[in-house]
């Protein structure tokens, strides 16, 4: 547990239940080896939760338009912005990973090492509640806003781009192929059943953004 009691450290905050926070370092890989919990249902809420502390931070900062937050959330929430934040605090060392985790270099795979980020901050969320979550936040991610907020975000960029035609896009799961620990996701983007773009990618959200970005260089072209 020094591991877990130097992430507590790094984070600011103490668990009365250490194994919470360690489910939120456990990768799939590991936890399929040793019989224990991963942390992707503390991803799914602390996506959450992130989504709604920067939400609330753009609204106080007076961004005057629903447009330009959506677009600079998008930013600063993305997978490569999670992934820098985590960066600039060591979490990639702390990581639970398998053998299999391991060999694909996986604290090194930004949908990894992000997925952990989110997973902590629900579980920060679960053991101190939202304000303790909101402390957090402004210790580890506030500070690095500024050199998220000009990653490029194709999905947004596209979504713009689509609207001044009043038109809607969505997004496709075609395929995902390779072992658990090193998947590749296959996604389409499409309008009016029309495809727009595929993109492909170690998580969902990377092929997201590779499909919007093979899209927008197709309508470039056009």
């Amino acid at each position: 547990m020094s591991n877990i009691k130097t992430l507590e450290n790094i984070l600011g905050v103490e668990f009365k239940d250490k194994e919470l926070l360690k489910q939120a370092i456990t990768h799939s890989t590991y936890a399929n080896e040793n019989n224990c919990p991963n942390n992707e249902r503390l991803e799914f809420l602390g996506d959450a939760v992130i989504g709604l502390l920067m939400g609330e931070l753009l609204f106080k900062k007076g961004i005057p338009t629903e447009g330009e937050m959506s677009k600079k959330r998008a930013q600063a929430v993305c997978e490569e912005a999670l992934y820098q934040y985590s960066v600039q605090i060591g979490l990639p060392s702390f990581l639970l990973l398998g053998k299999g985790g391991e060999l694909s270099n996986g604290r090194d795979t930004p949908s990894i090492v992000s997925n952990a980020f989110e997973a902590i901050f629900g579980a920060v969320y679960l053991e101190k509640g939202f304000n303790e979550a909101k402390k957090l936040f402004a210790r580890i991610v506030v500070p690095y806003l500024d050199q998220v907020l000009d990653i490029k975000d194709y999905k947004s960029t596209l979504q713009e781009l689509v609207q001044t035609d009043r038109r809607n896009i969505s997004y496709y799961l075609e395929n995902q192929s390779g072992p658990s620990h090193d998947r590749v996701f296959t996604v389409s983007v499409r309008m009016d059943d029309i495809i727009l773009g595929l993109g492909k990618g170690k998580s969902k959200k990377e092929a997201e953004q590779n499909a919007a970005k093979e899209a927008l260089s197709r309508l470039a072209k056009e």
